[in-house]
């Protein structure tokens, strides 16, 4: 058992080195954010109650610097939520994954989801975990089968196929996969659904990629719900990654950013709650100084459809959740400081065996970010154990600026093509 916890201190300290905190260093250091963990807490204990009136509990902003502890707060966020049985999926905005794509936002969702206490495919995990005698089971097939669920009838047939098809584990796999993301032809499903006498029950037509997405989102968080999960909490990292996109593409993110946040009106994902992550300083870069608070309406709107009309008004409506709502992540204070000084140099020790000798530091110099001491604290430690007696001089960190230049190699939208 000792030498289990020597290895996850070990663990910790090399993710802290890096500068990439991973569980391991969120559970034994915390967060020191307790304006964002009580905004957390507050949304997340409201979640299962909004979705009983299908309504999804709006998303939280938090905004910091570069190295001010937002990747290592949403860490400790996603820990929070799977302790209190929530799903939760991390995603970082990246080439990959464009925060104007709802169907890549929606794959990297998927692929990244962790089910508290299980591991492998999160999706087929939590089929298994359905109970089709139940209450709860009896409401979300009736939910799936209603045209006003937002949904294609699609779902509905294969909610109806998994339940009943046990002689074709085939079939049964492709279903949990389409729920995934992946493709399911609909000949596929009027075959399965004549196995069961049931063909004619269903309108089966192929709906777009983009609008799928979103009904897999709303099916995927309702899923949960009904498989005894507390809810589903989507983290997203990188927001700011937005500010490098074309002046489109800014102005699909935004609107992106007001639905994943619950900020469409009709548009709800009820179990669903979010929190996001952007720099703090990308209202006044982008929003401002680019010009974006003006110009993206005015070239949407330009556009003169219903689709763009609408899209503009999301568009204006995750601007203003920038301007306004974002919980700025406070500086270490001195305190706060001591405080994690005080619990790395216990780790360090026990991780190796020794005692970690103290560093003079000018803890009234309140301008590095917290990463910066943790990491000079760390490698310290490490050079005085491994070379006793020698002079140790770890200079300063360069301060790294972020530049919100444009760049289209960061555009890779998914094929606007049917299902």
């Amino acid at each position: 058992m000792e030498m289990d916890r020597e290895l996850l201190y070990r663990r910790a300290l090399e993710a802290l080195r890096n500068g990439v905190p991973n569980r391991h260093a969120v559970s034994l250091l915390g967060s020191n954010q307790p304006e964002a963990e009580d905004a957390f807490s507050d949304r997340l204990a409201s979640v299962q109650s909004a979705a009983q009136e299908g309504k999804q509990v709006p998303g939280l902003l938090i905004a910091g610097g570069f190295g001010s502890g937002k990747s290592h707060l949403l860490d400790y966020l996603e820990h929070a939520a799977g302790s209190q049985n929530f799903v939760s999926s991390r995603i970082a905005i990246s080439k990959e994954t464009p925060l104007f794509d709802p169907s890549k936002v929606l794959l990297a969702a998927i692929d990244g989801a962790v089910v508290p206490g299980v591991r492998g495919e999160a999706i087929r995990e939590i089929a298994l975990r359905l109970q089709p005698g139940s209450g709860k089971y009896a409401e979300f097939f009736e939910w799936a089968d209603n045209p006003s669920s937002g949904l294609s009838q699609t779902f509905a047939a294969t909610v109806l196929l998994y339940e009943r098809l046990h002689n074709d584990p085939e079939l049964v796999d492709e279903i949990t996969s389409f729920w995934s993301g992946e493709r399911l032809s609909v000949g596929r499903i009027r075959q399965g659904l004549k196995q069961i006498n049931c063909s004619g029950e269903y309108s089966l037509k192929p709906v777009k990629i983009k609008e799928l997405a979103v009904q897999r989102f709303l099916f995927a968080s309702r899923l949960m719900l009904a498989a005894g999960y507390a809810g589903w909490i989507l983290l997203i990292d990188e927001v700011e990654l937005v500010g490098r996109y074309s002046l489109l593409q800014r102005g699909k993110s935004y609107a992106e950013l007001a639905r994943w946040m619950g900020r469409v009106k009709g548009a709800a994902i009820p179990g669903l709650m979010t929190v996001a992550a952007i720099t703090d300083d990308f209202s006044l870069a982008v929003l401002q100084e680019k010009g974006d608070r003006e110009k993206v309406g005015a070239r949407l709107r330009a556009k003169g459809t219903d689709e763009h009309r609408n899209l503009a008004g999301r568009a204006d409506t995750g601007m203003r959740l920038i301007e306004r709502e974002a919980v700025t992540l406070r500086p270490p204070d001195e305190p706060t400081l001591r405080d994690t000084y005080r619990r790395l140099k216990e780790i360090h020790g026990k991780a190796y065996g020794w005692d970690p000798p103290e560093i003079p530091w000018a803890s009234s110099a309140m301008t590095r970010r917290m990463r910066s001491y943790v990491r000079r604290w760390v490698n310290e430690w490490d050079l005085r154990r491994v070379y006793p007696g020698t002079e140790i001089s770890t200079g300063e960190e360069q301060e790294i600026r972020l530049t919100y230049e444009q760049d289209e190699s960061l555009e890779q939208p998914s094929e606007e093509s049917e299902e």
